[in-house]
């Protein structure tokens, strides 16, 4: 074996959907997996931010990266989305997702109906679309980026919460629903990590401080979970399927 070329995380052969990829994890899964020799099909809604990411995937490589615009929780646009695929992905991410803080107590229909129908129905019915249509090549791997939320208490973000455990549980009858085929189906569950949305947080409550004190190794970086995204995507992880990788700088054991 050539040891200089061995590298089990490389994704160059591969074609990448990155949902949500106009910002936050999204945008740095995109540029990693393309660092990492992949070919990226990225959406999102915002036209002008996803031409932004665009432009830096084009500086990485030369390979025939695009990007979509969609909404993924219009129909239309998510079929759209589906039929402009001429070819086979051999990865999926989904990464597009919202938060909304709003106590149990004071939950109405429309927040509910707007987590869920974000966070859940669009990456499941997207998946479904693709699957349906063989654009999930054998051997590929799907990943969702659930949350930490999922598997700890946090006042406050219940119906967040909720999405994201549906997601895992979903995500484990998909694996098995899919083995045959060898497509690997995985979560990833990260706390707290360096996002505009963190420092949005931040500027909301006033401080961090007291919360980064319970994480042992401190707040994570949107490279720490690109990079897990890519070990879940290449070669390395092939003998893992339906699980879900908690990343949370040691929070839920310190």
């Amino acid at each position: 074996m050539d040891s200089a070329a061995f590298n089990p995380f490389s994704l160059a052969g591969k074609r990448i959907l990155v949902t949500g990829a106009s910002s936050g994890l999204g945008e740095r899964i995109a540029l990693s997996c393309a660092s990492m020799g992949a070919e990226l099909i990225i959406t999102g809604r915002n036209n002008e931010r996803l031409e932004k990411v665009l432009a830096e995937l084009q500086s990485i490589s030369d390979l025939p990266h695009r990007a979509v615009v969609a909404d993924l929780t219009v129909t239309t646009e998510r079929d759209a989305l589906v039929a402009s695929l001429d070819q086979e992905i051999q990865g999926l991410v989904h990464s597009a997702g919202i938060s909304r803080l709003c106590p149990v107590r004071m939950m109405n229909e429309a927040h509910l109906r707007e987590v869920q129908s974000i966070n859940v129905d669009a990456p499941v019915l997207l998946t479904q679309s693709l699957l349906k249509r063989n654009r999930v090549s054998p051997e590929g791997a799907i990943v969702f980026i659930a949350s930490i939320a999922a598997h700890i208490g946090v006042a406050g973000v219940g119906a967040y919460s909720g999405s994201k455990a549906a997601l895992i549980a979903m995500s484990r009858c998909l694996a098995m629903e899919v083995v045959k085929r060898k497509i690997r189906v995985n979560c990833l569950s990260p706390a707290l990590v360096e996002t505009p949305l963190l420092e949005a947080t931040a500027k909301m409550v006033g401080s961090l401080e007291t919360e980064k004190n319970n994480y042992p190794l401190g707040f994570g970086k949107p490279e720490d979970i690109a990079n897990a995204t890519i070990f879940m995507l290449s070669g390395a992880s092939r003998w893992i399927t339906g699980t879900t990788l908690v990343m949370d700088g040691g929070l839920t054991i310190s």
